[in-house]
């Protein structure tokens, strides 16, 4: 197998991991990262505890669903949504029940973000692995759960009948003492910048890869850990692996890059940070969309008492995918399809949602004025 270039692993340096960076520029993007933190929890703050806990359920719904997306497992994201809203003490109109897997993959981003303060140590860490994998096994292939890897992991493309080694991780009898030190460098309090410091773990972990497979999440929600720390508080209205899952090409090329580089990880820091910032700034439609719905209720509770059609305009204004019909309304709502035509019909005429379509292809949407 051929090497690509005369690349040498950023682990292979000598200094290795002693990382190092232009701190002028990252101090720069640094600021505009608090800055932008400090603008939302501002925001946020203004608000009712109810408005901040359901900004938190579509945020930590969005981290959830996205960062599996990332490595192609798709979770289902009503069920997601019904187990955080459990934990968040949130009542859903929509409720489904969550498969064994999913409450696993939960309860580990809850307990990162809601036990910030916690040390990560290595069981702790095996145990978010363990409900990545409940069965054992990545796809159809068994692996090693909940300890570290005992072979090689190797990133490689083949080329005609030729394979090329883009980047092969630490070696499997290196993992157990370089855990040690990552895990001994994360736990310590220093004066370190927080924010500083969730950067270089994720690099750090993705480099070492401990585990055969579920790295990445790993990485991931061990960021969601920092950040919490970095901001100091438990509560979480943005989503940074929605933003890298939107700039999934560029996430691997820059990780590429840095982990056969040199100890130099300006590249990385500067990327990751900017990335932090558009995750930031995308958190306005999340509380946007929290916002509506705390305004609509506010504005016209008392015309919709009905509990089935405040269930019916909830599910919209939460965003539901895809056609709402009724069919599709009767179900969720189990009950009756006339019930539901009725339920349905009403809102119309009194001018929260209009009709659209015709034949099979009716549906039914929130009027502009709502939406607007």
């Amino acid at each position: 197998m051929k090497r690509l270039g005369s690349s040498v692993y950023i682990h292979e340096l000598a200094g290795y991991p002693k990382f190092t960076w232009n701190g002028g520029i990252i101090l720069d993007i640094l600021t505009r990262v608090s800055l932008l933190q400090g603008s939302v929890l501002g925001k946020m703050q203004q608000f009712g505890f109810g408005v901040q806990q359901e900004a938190m359920l579509n945020a930590l719904t969005e981290e959830i669903t996205k960062s599996s997306e990332i490595e192609g497992e798709i979770l289902d994201s009503d069920q997601v949504r019904s187990s955080l809203a459990r934990r968040l003490d949130i009542n859903l109109d929509k409720d489904t029940n969550p498969t064994h897997h999913i409450e696993g993959v939960v309860d580990a981003v809850i307990d990162a973000v809601h036990n910030f303060k916690d040390p990560l140590s290595e069981e702790r860490l095996f145990g978010w692995h363990a409900v990545l994998f409940p069965t054992g096994r990545s796809g159809m292939q068994k692996i090693l759960v909940a300890q570290y890897r005992t072979g090689k992991i190797q990133v490689v493309s083949n080329k005609g009948l030729r394979e090329i080694l883009h980047y092969e991780a630490v070696a499997p009898q290196k993992v157990q003492e370089q855990m040690a030190e990552f895990l001994h460098w994360l736990n310590a309090e220093g004066n370190e910048n927080p924010l500083l410091k969730a950067a270089i773990a994720h690099l750090w972990f993705v480099i070492i890869h401990p585990f055969e497979d579920g790295n990445g999440r790993l990485a991931r929600i061990i960021t969601e850990m920092l950040l919490s720390r970095a901001e100091n508080t438990s509560m979480r209205f943005y989503s940074m692996s929605a933003q890298i899952l939107k700039e999934r090409k560029e996430y691997y090329r820059v990780l590429k890059q840095t982990t056969t580089g040199e100890l130099d990880i300006t590249l990385w820091l500067t990327w990751f940070f900017e990335c932090l910032c558009r995750a930031i700034e995308k958190s306005e439609e999340i509380v946007r969309k929290v916002l509506q719905k705390a305004s609509f209720w506010h504005k016209h509770s008392e015309e919709i008492p009905i509990k089935i059609q405040r269930k019916i305009i909830n599910l919209l204004l939460d965003g539901f995918e895809g056609n709402f019909t009724s069919g599709k309304a009767a179900k969720i709502l189990k009950t009756s399809q006339p019930t539901v035509n009725r339920m349905l019909s009403d809102l119309v005429e009194k001018g929260f949602l209009e009709l659209k379509g015709a034949g099979r292809s009716t549906h039914y949407v929130l009027s502009v004025d709502i939406k607007g």
